[in-house]
C-alpha cells in the first residue's frame, strides 16, 4: 500500500503519514486510524508503532 492510499484509507493527509514515518508524535485517534487501514486490531499497535 502506497503512502497516499494508506492515507486515503486512514482519512489522514499524506503529509501526516511522512511525519509518522520520520519518527515524529502523533494523536492517538491518527493512530486508531492508521492501525485500521492496515486491517490490524488496535492491541496489535506496538507491531506498528513500538512502544
Amino acid at each position: 500500500m502506497s503512502k497516499s492510499e494508506l492515507a486515503r484509507e486512514a482519512n489522514v493527509s499524506p503529509i501526516t503519514i511522512t511525519r509518522i514515518e520520520q519518527g515524529m508524535p502523533c494523536r492517538m485517534e491518527t493512530k486508531r486510524k492508521i492501525l485500521l487501514a492496515l486491517g490490524f486490531k488496535l492491541s496489535d499497535k506496538h507491531k506498528i508503532f513500538g512502544n
